[in-house]
């Protein structure tokens, strides 16, 4: 709990990873297709983007 809470995501990144030991190609090729699908619509300027900043301000109800 001293680490900064970066470190401590990729740990906790790292521990999930080694749990999965089996890899579905189905879902990996669907996430192939949807990140390519978000890529082209930021591409075309058709996705709708915010900075981090404003969407931090918006997770935190701030």
């Amino acid at each position: 709990m001293k680490l900064p809470p970066e470190a401590r995501a990729a740990m906790a990144s790292s521990l999930l990873e080694s749990l999965d030991t089996v890899i579905d190609a189905d879902a990996e090729a669907e996430w192939d297709r949807e990140i390519a699908r978000r890529l082209k619509d930021l591409d075309a300027a058709s996705a709708g983007v915010i900075s981090w900043s404003d969407a931090r301000r918006k997770i935190l109800g701030r």
